[in-house]
């Protein structure tokens, strides 16, 4: 079997860090990003994604400045 995980990062403004490492699932819900990992821990992000490389397991989220 081969796992596909993601590691997801949060862009905003000129900065960007990591949100979520080893991400099994991730839900779009409105202006919102639900991810969970696979031990279950679950983060959720106001934002939306903007890049996905499944082959380099990365995912970026375009987040809102505060």
């Amino acid at each position: 079997i081969i796992m596909c995980l993601a590691t997801v990062y949060k862009t905003m403004k000129d900065t960007e860090e990591v949100v979520l490492k080893n991400v099994s699932k991730i839900y779009v819900e409105g202006d919102s990003v639900r991810l969970i990992d696979i031990m279950g821990a679950e983060v959720v992000v106001e934002g939306a994604i903007s890049f996905v490389d499944l082959t380099g397991s990365v995912v970026k989220l375009n987040c809102p400045s505060v």
